[in-house]
């Protein structure tokens, strides 16, 4: 199975691609996935601007490589700190960005990050609006790693919430690659009519 993993920390060396790079290695391991991690911190996208509608060049050479990953991903993992109670602005403008010709009607795992007790508002906020246009499907598991800088460390668990959140996360993974595989025959029925209905209501 092919799964894209977007990390949405702005930050080099964030939490958030610590966590994204955990992910990928369980999906790697456990179920020997083929997984393309895109770290926004360091390989950020440029902002939305109307180049997007036209395909400019400059848009293309920023855009076609991701898009082909996405193209060809069945499931995608998408990361974000909490920023003051919100989503980051990298990851909005990712979502303003994915075509939906590449991610409509994929399901989607939403991971929050929080240095703290939060990490909740930012499911929240992309459940609310993250898949308007896009048709991402994101699924009713998310994962929120709380005192981000303890849990899921190299090694073994620290602690029992760590042990906790470790089994949620292969869980909430195994649910996301079953998903996959399910949302493969919606996106292949003809039902989808991306002429007539470009947009969500």
């Amino acid at each position: 199975m092919k799964i894209v993993i977007i990390s949405g920390s702005h930050r080099p060396e964030s939490e958030s691609a610590r966590v994204a790079s955990f992910l990928a290695d369980k999906l790697r391991r456990h179920w020997d996935d083929a997984v393309h991690l895109r770290d926004l911190g360091t390989d950020p996208l440029p902002l939305w601007d109307e180049g997007v509608w036209a395909r400019t060049a400059e848009w293309e050479e920023h855009l076609a490589p991701l898009v082909r990953e996405l193209e060809a991903a069945d499931a995608i993992v998408v990361v974000t700190p909490e920023w003051g109670g919100m989503a980051t602005p990298a990851i909005k403008n990712f979502l303003l960005l994915c075509p939906s010709a590449a991610v409509g009607h994929k399901p989607a795992l939403l991971v929050t990050v929080s240095h703290s007790r939060g990490g909740a508002y930012p499911v929240a906020e992309l459940r609310m609006s993250g898949y308007k246009n896009n048709h991402l499907c994101f699924i009713p598991e998310h994962i929120i790693v709380r005192d981000a800088a303890d849990a899921l460390q190299e090694g073994n668990p620290r602690g029992d919430s760590d042990a906790y959140l470790r089994g949620r996360v292969e869980y909430a993974l195994a649910l996301l690659r079953e998903y996959g595989r399910a949302l493969k025959g919606v996106r292949q029925s003809g039902v989808i009519d991306g002429r007539r209905f470009p947009y969500g209501m």
